[in-house]
């Protein structure tokens, strides 16, 4: 039977923890920067752990 393949376009944009949770960055940073307050810049910057919700479908996604 073959190998199980990784989504590439999804495991450059998480990560999993040693934990195990999933880590992701934060939507909205692409563009249209200046109508942005520093702050919420700032804030954007920030790593987030995805939602208990979706971290099973995503780790599946990953094969790990």
């Amino acid at each position: 039977m073959p190998k199980q393949k990784t989504r590439k376009g999804l495991a450059k944009r998480i990560r999993v923890t040693r934990n195990g949770k999933v880590v992701r960055g934060k939507a909205g940073r692409r563009h249209l920067q200046s109508s942005k307050s520093r702050k919420t810049k700032r804030h954007l910057r920030k790593k987030v752990t995805a939602s208990s919700a979706d971290e099973a479908r995503l780790k599946r996604a990953l094969n790990t």
